[in-house]
């Protein structure tokens, strides 16, 4: 899931400037609420499918290639 909605509010998050921490965290926290719900929905299900399965078959040692 980090993937998919870290990329789309940093997208958002950094469209200008940030000022400082504050006007960082407050953009943040924004777009997280604009976000919608069907976005993260979808990310975990594709989560669930891919990486999780993939790291479960190979008992969490290393899957990435196998994605």
């Amino acid at each position: 899931m980090d993937y998919k909605v870290w990329g789309l509010l940093q997208e958002q998050v950094y469209r200008s400037p940030v000022k400082d921490i504050d006007d960082l965290r407050n953009r943040v926290t924004q777009e997280w609420d604009r976000l919608d719900q069907r976005v993260t929905d979808q990310a975990i299900r594709q989560w669930l499918r891919g990486r999780l399965r993939a790291c479960v078959a190979q008992a969490g040692g290393h899957f990435e290639y196998k994605l």
